[in-house]
């Protein structure tokens, strides 16, 4: 039986590069929400654009 993980690669081999954009962006997008939630969640004060330039913040920061 094959592992989760080598079924994952099979199914990524056989998607075209755009599909896996796809992928990522959608990736992306949750996290972006989810820490926005977070930061919501602790500063509930916080308008959307604070929370949005926190969010934008510590994305760029993990990136270094």
């Amino acid at each position: 039986m094959d592992s989760v993980l080598d079924l994952e690669a099979a199914r990524l081999r056989r998607m075209t590069t755009s599909q896996k954009l796809a992928v990522m962006q959608s990736l992306w997008r949750q996290a972006w929400s989810l820490k926005a939630a977070g930061i919501r969640g602790q500063h509930p004060e916080w308008s959307a654009q604070e929370v949005a330039a926190a969010v934008r913040e510590i994305f760029r920061d993990d990136r270094a």
